[in-house]
């Protein structure tokens, strides 16, 4: 089968600035309050319900995966570039990492316990992410908590150079409403939607929604 072009072009965009973006936010969390609270309120809900693993996809170098292993929770993290796998092996080599698409998980039905996808989601085009959220319910258990963040619009951005390296990339600002009721169409419930305004660099609204798999 072959691979939509829009996973090659984001695997070799982040292949190419791995190294740089791992470098540049390492220390990120430190400094986002709001971020940690809304992770702890994740990893609360998750042990809450007692459902089982937690997966960061489109984890990166690992960053988030090892926060939420710290807020005591059994976490993995997969991401569809080796090179963004590689950094995190190297930088957290207590935890797993795989490669992997979310789009087609390598995880039995009702696997996890949680999923976070933090700023993960917007490189997928809008149309395509009904099967990636399908593909979200269908590895969450009964009671399963999902978090997602993104940032705010409506409109494709391309870009041609990030993190110090020529790409060619494309990234979609999504609009909060929209997501949500895609999220419901997927079967997933809808419980909490915020909205931020920028910090610095960011030029707009960064969105998180949270959702959840019904029990029964």
């Amino acid at each position: 089968m072959t691979e939509p072009s829009y996973l090659h072009a984001t695997r070799r965009a982040y292949d190419t600035v791995a190294v740089d973006y791992a470098e540049l936010l390492r220390t990120e969390l430190a400094a986002k309050p709001l971020d940690r609270a809304l992770l702890a309120a994740f990893a609360e809900l998750v042990k809450g319900a007692g459902v089982g693993p937690v997966a960061d996809l489109g984890c990166g170098p690992g960053r988030v995966t090892a926060h939420l292993q710290s807020l005591g929770l059994k976490a993995v993290g997969v991401d569809l570039s080796p090179a963004m796998v590689a950094v995190a092996r190297q930088a957290h080599p207590g935890l797993q990492f795989h490669v992997g698409s979310m789009a087609a998980l390598d995880l039995k039905d009702g696997a996890l316990g949680g999923i976070v996808a933090w700023y993960s989601i917007i490189h997928t085009p809008p149309e395509s992410l009904p099967v990636v959220f399908a593909e979200f319910h269908r590895v969450l258990g009964p009671g399963g908590q999902l978090l997602l963040a993104f940032q705010v619009g409506n409109e494709r951005v391309h870009l041609e150079r990030a993190y110090g390296h020529a790409v060619s990339l494309d990234t979609f600002r999504l609009p909060p409403d929209r997501i949500g009721d895609l999220l419901s169409q997927s079967g997933l419930v809808v419980h909490a939607r915020l909205l931020r305004e920028p910090d610095e660099p960011e030029k707009i609204q960064q969105a998180y929604l949270m959702a959840r798999k019904p029990v029964g």
